[in-house]
């Protein structure tokens, strides 16, 4: 049963959840969400190009392609089909690579009736043009809300139920704040809201958008450090100032740095830097114990989303001043050859800062050369 109402507080204006939901993208996500969306019985369209998934989806009622042994409900739908995913859809929600976004976006808008909301679930940053997953959604869909859904969730844990709780963002106008149970963010967190899945409510898409894009990079990095040996402390220091590079980035484009202490920043940010079931630590992990990227996932072309954002965070942290140590350090190792034990030490043996901002006080690491080199021979 879905919509439950739990006391303990002021009872809640009524909202009318959307009906006719559909998912494009049949990715382990996609099909999460879809099965969430599903989980009361309605009938939810779910859109991939895996002719497999889509067979196991509709006969089965599983996606063993992409999240084994999780049985979905009956009610969700596969289709290959743009068209009969989206016509009649009152909301869309957009699981797909960050690369895809845009393209996807523009085939969405072929068949999508005026005015209907659509939900970005992809995290990242474009590389060519530095915008959000949900401003590129704005320039593909133009006439439509444009929100995001973001958390910490994996998505095999969502569909088997698993307590779990995730962030709805969209824009509040002025109507939207006069009558909030009308609003697209409400009506769309309460529609996925169910026993198992709880969402909440945001209007800061670019703090959600930022912590979710951001969080990838320095699992990479916490995964690195993890592969190579090192356990707690190395990676709580990283999740720590890795969450400062979050904030000062959103900040500087307009978010709140209290969306980046929520479910979408330091939530999703503990969850995947901590597992090896995040497609990122996992590869951090590998590339530490020294395997060639392209013998990673057993030589599988899996699709990881911080090794790209690496890059276009980074660059569009350049292009507006803000310093993202950690951040560089993975783009370094990634894409400009960089040694991963030398570049690692580098990153520990910068000048000493205060924690606080307001200090602005910088001083000289008092580690000899020789220190910073046994440590990045320990490292690599």
């Amino acid at each position: 049963m879905k919509h439950r109402h739990f006391d303990g507080g002021p009872v809640p204006s009524p909202v009318q959840p959307f009906q006719r939901p559909a998912v494009i993208g049949i990715g382990s996500w996609g099909t999460a969400l879809a099965a969430t969306l599903a989980d009361d019985g309605t009938n939810v369209r779910i859109w991939g190009r895996n002719t497999a998934a889509i067979s196991d989806i509709n006969r089965n009622h599983r996606n063993d392609s992409y999240v084994p042994d999780a049985p979905l409900p009956p009610s969700l739908c596969a289709v290959r089909k743009m068209e009969d995913a989206v016509k009649g859809a009152d909301v869309v929600l957009i699981v797909v690579p960050s690369s895809a976004v845009r393209s996807v976006s523009r085939q969405v808008g072929e068949y999508l009736e005026s005015g209907v909301p659509v939900a970005v679930c992809a995290k990242g940053i474009e590389a060519e043009t530095g915008l959000l997953m949900t401003q590129i959604a704005e320039e593909e869909l133009r006439g439509h809300p444009i929100g995001c859904v973001s958390g910490p969730t994996f998505a095999r844990e969502t569909i088997l139920r698993h307590p779990t709780a995730a962030t709805v963002a969209f824009p509040f106008s002025p109507l939207d704040r006069l009558a909030p149970n009308e609003s697209s963010a409400v009506r769309l967190a309460v529609t996925l809201t169910t026993e198992h899945f709880r969402a909440y409510v945001s209007d800061d898409l670019v703090g959600v958008e930022i912590g979710g894009a951001v969080k990838n990079v320095i699992a990479l990095a916490c995964g690195m450090l993890t592969g190579a040996g090192f356990a707690d402390n190395s990676r709580a220091a990283l999740i720590t100032r890795g969450l400062d590079e979050m904030k000062l980035l959103g900040n500087a484009l307009g978010g709140r740095r209290e969306t980046l202490t929520g479910l979408s920043g330091i939530g999703d940010l503990t969850l995947t830097c901590n597992s090896p079931t995040s497609r990122n630590m996992s590869l951090g992990m590998q590339l530490g114990a020294g395997t060639p990227r392209a013998e990673c996932f057993d030589g599988r072309p899996v699709v990881v989303e911080g090794e790209a954002n690496a890059v276009s965070i980074t660059d569009l942290a350049r292009k507006i001043g803000v310093n993202m140590p950690i951040c560089e350090t993975v783009r370094a190792i990634l894409h400009d050859g960089a040694d991963l034990g030398q570049s690692f030490a580098a990153l520990w043996a910068r000048p000493i800062e205060a924690e606080p901002l307001s200090m602005d006080l910088a001083f000289a690491h008092p580690a000899t050369d020789k220190d910073i080199a046994a440590l990045a021979e320990r490292i690599s």
